[in-house]
């Protein structure tokens, strides 16, 4: 592994100066956006942040904005240390570590609400979530102005959410989706898997699995509406007895809006609670 040497930044306006000269360089910036404890689903968008630019920057910075007043911004992981050490095997110029109140300092009043993308979905299940994630990711946007960022597809809605708002509000980024990573019995790398129970982990593979039974009974026409759909991993993940749904919907793959006939593509998105710990996952199907 060759160790690189990246720059701690804290502060945003040390961020904006380091941008700058690397502007000036004629650098074409790259930007990972993370809440840190990082693993190779992470590590991954980095490597291709570092295949599309020649300046990588990545933030640590876990956004109180996202978390709801009973969700789980406290017992959230986190390893700077071995984040920074796991880092130091990628060409990354810089990590943005900010603290919360250089980023939400007193007075902060403005969010970013990217109306019916937001809704279905997670923004049912969490209200408020996606309006965190928009204007923590702008915020960033403002700071940095990079040239690509790039995120990964296992937080899909996410990814829908962030897509629209730059386009919407014409931030000039090209935003670059990574398929999800996953361990090798198919379940998606999670930061949040580090609380599951062996027992949990053990469950935890029915999303990948079912996921993929659905996508073959789309392929072969045995499963064409999204109610069947719907039912089938409802019933399939159900079986399970760690498993607790906390929805599971089958969507249009671009606006994330309800659909009946499976006849455009259509993404097959799951959340599911193993113990207290929530999982999410997703299928993407051309039909």
């Amino acid at each position: 592994m060759t160790i690189h040497e990246s720059v701690i930044i804290t502060s945003p306006e040390w961020m904006r100066r380091f941008v700058a000269a690397r502007r000036a360089e004629g650098r074409r910036i790259a930007f990972v956006p993370t809440m840190g404890y990082l693993h190779e689903g992470h590590l991954s968008l980095v490597e291709k942040a570092s295949e599309l630019a020649d300046c990588v920057i990545v933030s640590i910075f876990v956004n109180p904005m996202q978390f709801g007043p009973n969700e789980d911004l406290d017992r959230y992981p986190r390893d700077l240390d071995g984040d920074l050490q796991k880092l130091s095997g990628y060409p990354v110029q810089a990590v943005f570590c900010p603290a919360a109140t250089d980023l939400y300092p007193a007075g902060f009043q403005t969010s970013i609400h990217v109306e019916r993308v937001s809704a279905p979905l997670c923004g049912a299940a969490r209200p408020g979530h996606f309006t965190g994630v928009a204007t923590i990711v702008l915020k960033l946007f403002n700071i940095l102005r990079p040239d690509i960022a790039v995120f990964g597809l296992k937080d899909y809605q996410q990814f829908q959410v962030i897509r629209t708002m730059v386009k919407d509000l014409d931030v000039p980024v090209e935003i670059v989706g990574c398929e999800i990573v996953r361990e090798t019995d198919g379940l998606a790398r999670s930061s949040r898997n580090v609380f599951l129970t062996p027992d949990q982990r053990a469950a935890a593979v029915i999303l990948h699995r079912t996921l993929e039974d659905a996508a073959t009974w789309i392929s072969t026409g045995r499963l064409v509406r999204a109610s069947e759909v719907e039912l089938f991993l409802s019933e399939r993940i159900a079986a399970e007895p760690q498993a607790r749904i906390d929805y599971v919907s089958c969507r249009d793959a671009a606006s994330l809006e309800a659909i009946d006939v499976l006849d455009s593509p259509v993404v097959l998105a799951v959340a599911v609670f193993f113990g207290r710990t929530r999982l999410i996952d997703n299928r993407v199907i051309s039909v």
